[in-house]
């Protein structure tokens, strides 16, 4: 199986007035994730014991084992990358009724989603992600994850909304104020029906 990257749903250029630079996406998107594809393929081609796997095959297989580290950061990555993009909308920012009322039930209000969102995306030491994930249980809750690390390879819950805080994601708009570049993609590009459809 060799995997491909993606294509966008929306124009390189659709984000640009909600804070998401074409540079930013021909960057991020046509070779930062391309190069995880790339390189993905590589150790596939040269492993046996992964060819015909899925893309959550290879996660589960490889996280955790030292020696499968470099394949579980493109995997990893590469899976990261697929949901992000999906998770992004030039009519971002509305929240749905089915979701408002799980934010609801579990943060409080929108605004204390927001907060605890906010807060797992800043405070992510160097590179990472913050999530909106569903429990085993059925609640909501947000976790944060190192470097290509997600909640399918953890076992948290299930991925609903992820933000990518590398560095790259952001740095043509925001310069080094990661805060505002979280803030603008919960207000105005989050794509919350994406988010919804993840619900079990």
């Amino acid at each position: 199986m060799t995997f491909e990257l993606p294509a966008l749903s929306y124009s390189h250029s659709a984000l640009a007035e909600r804070g998401m630079s074409q540079e930013t996406l021909e960057l991020h998107h046509d070779k930062h994730h391309l190069a995880y594809v790339t390189a993905l393929n590589g150790f596939v081609e040269g492993n046996a014991a992964l060819q015909g796997k899925t893309l959550e095959e290879i996660i589960a297989l490889s996280y955790g084992d030292d020696a499968l580290a470099g394949v579980f950061n493109q995997a990893g990555q590469h899976w990261n990358h697929i949901h992000f993009w999906n998770a992004l909308s030039p009519n971002g920012g509305g929240i749905p009724g089915t979701l408002e009322a799980k934010l609801v039930e579990s943060f409080g209000s929108v605004e204390g989603f927001k907060a605890a969102f906010k807060t797992a995306a800043t405070t992510q030491f160097g590179s990472g992600w913050a999530w909106l994930i569903q429990k085993a249980d059925g609640s909501l809750g947000v976790t944060k994850t190192p470097n290509g690390v997600n909640p399918l390879a953890t076992g948290e819950g299930t991925a609903l909304l992820g933000l990518d805080v590398w560095e790259h994601s952001y740095y043509v708009d925001f310069r080094n104020r990661r805060p505002d570049y979280v803030s603008n993609f919960l207000d105005t590009l989050a794509n919350y029906e994406f988010a919804e459809g993840n619900l079990a």
